[in-house]
């Protein structure tokens, strides 16, 4: 599907024109003050002059067609103006005015018409500051802001205003090309916006900040993309708490929770999310400078063992790695330094060459010939106010120097965030080096370019299934021999059973399946039966059946005899969840009874390919069982695999009905996988009697 609108004349304007008292006059300032060469036109129906330029009483009287249009007038005198402007063509407007659709009432009907008098043309808002485009000096911004021209940078995108305000009085280096902000997206949304930066080659990387995914299907499509293109976004998604979350029965549902189907859904569209805005910042950079990292090996050096120690602990679940270095490459960086000095990574130089340019430079271009992924220094400068760097600026020369004579991807890592000053991170930039502020933090945005690596070297993800809508009509709750039937049919494996009214059909059902069975109650209200007691285990004999049977009558509206499985290696938990805006999802987890308390658990958007399940599975902790654990067998993984798919394949058959699915546990043997209970909700059909 194409996208709907295009957003070049109001992110590359030749003509802006803007229309308003007070806020309009300050988008002309800004303007000027980037340096804007295109015209501009004030509209103002009282003001003979705006900011010494000739004002013109209303849209009609323009002297051409607008490009780009910042609207600071009311939301009632909007709605006129935007209608005006779509009839003579404009470009796009900006909707500064608030009291839309986020105050409800009156608001969100004025939102509506805005939408209905905009019609083809583009308006980012209402409720927002507008865009900054620093690579043409083109602003529709009511308001300061701390950036300046670049001939090329990254791109942010914002729901809030005030956060873009924040992020553009950055101090740490950043080349920012563009800055926009949607408000309340009535108009145009996240989707056109990363579209518009992708047409636009001076663009390295994009940076979201999302609050709600308002059209995911349009921000996959752009996000496809931008991976074609090799442009890696990178997002901060609010939202991880549980508020919100609705009663449910199943383990399913509880397990996944709206943000882990959320950065399910970001991960499988290729954006790496980030989980705070310093790292989203140091991550972008790091990516402006050096693109996406091939692998996750990396090197730090430091003069200080102090350092040496805080990044080898720091880097602990970031999924990156120090790799030694092998005889010969140790010996090179040996022979650069003192007998003094143990060559590790991480690597302690000591301080026998500082402020030695030409000694560091040969110390680091050897330890960076080693070919890590990316090559730290550790280091951070005096403040300038009260010391001097003139010792410390050799360590920067050097290791640009390094960086270019080896072709090594470096970054300067300053502990503190306040340890490298602005001017020298510029510095750093135009040399080709990444500076990164603060230990942690940078080791996370190199995790975040790692990973944008992985997205960018896989082959094309196939887009998640668009949400099906979920018919009409109440939800029922199938009895397990209903659920196990319905998916039995799509080829999930089940045990041999047969359902039965009375202690004798269940011997009888007993004796012709083989001992030793399992026998439950089984209906509707029955979701959870090992907490009520209606399961009972391994019934070698007549006897033990005649029991069960005695003991479980009354507490279902019937009884299952089914084949007990034998030899179990391992157990997992297969669901299928339902998110309101992102649609069906598969839960991946360690199974059985304590599933919950576990929380060991993946969720994937389908589809999900063959491939993709057995990894997930492989990432679990129930995986060791798999490989066979402590001499006993492994598990059937090709067999646990065909049943995951098996469950997907009932899910996409029955998006439109169902609205959760267990199978817990799925018990995995070293020759076959069952689903030994199933939990079904549907919405009602006859046939499901």
């Amino acid at each position: 599907m194409a996208r709907r609108f295009d957003l070049s004349r109001l992110l590359r304007p030749r003509s802006i024109a803007v229309v308003g008292g007070k806020p309009a006059a300050e988008v002309i300032r800004q303007s000027r003050r980037m340096g804007f060469a295109g015209e501009i036109w004030p509209v103002h129906p009282q003001h003979d002059t705006v900011e010494g330029l000739p004002a013109f009483r209303s849209v009609a009287e323009l002297p051409g067609v607008p490009d780009a249009v910042f609207l600071g007038i009311n939301r009632h005198a909007v709605l006129e103006v935007t209608a005006a402007l779509a009839e003579r063509g404009a470009g796009g407007a900006v909707c500064y005015a608030s009291g839309f659709a986020e105050t409800g009432g009156e608001g969100a009907d004025l939102q509506a018409r805005l939408v209905a008098a905009a019609g083809a043309m583009p308006v980012l808002g209402p409720n927002c500051y507008g865009v900054i485009n620093y690579l043409d000096g083109a602003l529709l911004w009511p308001d300061q802001h701390g950036g300046q021209r670049v001939e090329r940078g990254v791109a942010l995108v914002t729901q809030s205003s005030n956060i873009a305000i924040n992020l553009t009085m950055q101090r740490r280096g950043l080349p920012i090309a563009y800055v926009a902000t949607l408000g309340n997206q009535a108009v145009a949304g996240l989707a056109e916006m990363v579209e518009a930066f992708l047409d636009d080659p001076r663009v390295t990387a994009i940076g979201l900040h999302i609050e709600g995914l308002a059209e995911p299907a349009a921000l996959a499509r752009a996000a496809a993309r931008a991976r074609r293109q090799g442009v890696p976004i990178l997002a901060v998604k609010t939202g991880r708490s549980a508020e919100g979350a609705q009663l449910t029965l199943s383990h399913t549902a509880s397990l996944a929770g709206a943000d882990a189907v959320t950065d399910a859904f970001l991960r499988r569209i290729g954006v790496v999310r980030v989980a705070s805005l310093p790292v989203l910042l140091e991550a972008l950079k790091l990516l402006h400078v050096v693109g996406p990292l091939p692998g996750r090996d990396i090197a730090s050096m430091s003069c200080s063992g102090g350092e040496a120690a805080l990044i080898a602990d720091a880097v602990m679940g970031t999924g990156l790695r120090f790799r030694p270095l092998d005889r010969e490459q140790a010996a090179r960086v040996a022979a650069t330094v003192s007998e003094l000095v143990t060559v590790s990574n991480p690597f302690d130089y000591h301080t026998f060459i500082w402020a030695n340019a030409p000694a560091m430079t040969e110390t680091f271009a050897a330890m960076m010939a080693a070919a890590f992924d990316l090559t730290l220094l550790v280091l951070d400068l005096p403040r300038g106010d009260r010391c001097s760097d003139a010792d410390w600026v050799p360590s920067l020369e050097a290791l640009v120097a390094a960086s270019q004579r080896t072709g090594g991807k470096a970054a300067l890592v300053a502990s503190l965030p306040e340890g490298l000053p602005e001017e020298q991170a510029q510095r750093l930039v135009a040399a080709g080096v990444a500076p990164l502020l603060g230990i942690d933090d940078a080791l996370a945005a190199i995790a975040a370019a790692a990973e944008a690596g992985d997205i960018l070297r896989e082959a094309d993800a196939p887009l998640p299934a668009e949400p099906v809508p979920l018919a009409p009509g109440p939800v029922r709750t199938l009895s397990e021999w209903q659920g196990k039937r319905r998916l039995a049919v799509h080829g999930v494996p089940v045990p041999r059973g047969r359902l039965v009214r009375s202690p004798e059909e269940a011997l009888a059902a007993a004796e012709a399946i083989g001992f030793p069975v399992v026998l439950k109650a089984t209906g509707a209200d029955l979701a959870h039966k090992t907490e009520l007691g209606a399961v009972r285990l391994n019934l070698a004999d007549a006897a033990g059946v005649r029991d069960a049977a005695a003991a479980l009558a009354g507490l279902g509206e019937a009884l299952l005899v089914e084949r007990m499985v034998g030899g179990a290696v391992a157990e997992l938990i297969v669901g299928i969840g339902r998110d309101p805006l992102l649609g069906l999802h598969l839960v991946l987890g360690s199974g059985g009874t304590l599933v919950e308390l576990v929380g060991d658990r993946r969720i994937l958007l389908l589809p999900a390919g063959r491939a993709e399940v057995a990894a997930t599975i492989r990432s679990l902790r129930v995986a060791r069982l798999l490989d066979g654990h402590r001499g006993r067998p492994p598990g059937d993984l090709d067999a646990a695999v065909d049943a995951v798919l098996a469950v997907q394949d009932f899910a996409l058959a029955e998006a439109g009905r169902l609205t959760e699915l267990d199978v817990n546990p799925l018990i995995i043997t070293p020759s076959g996988a069952v689903a030994a209970d199933v939990l079904l909700r549907l919405v009602e059909d006859p046939d499901d009697r």
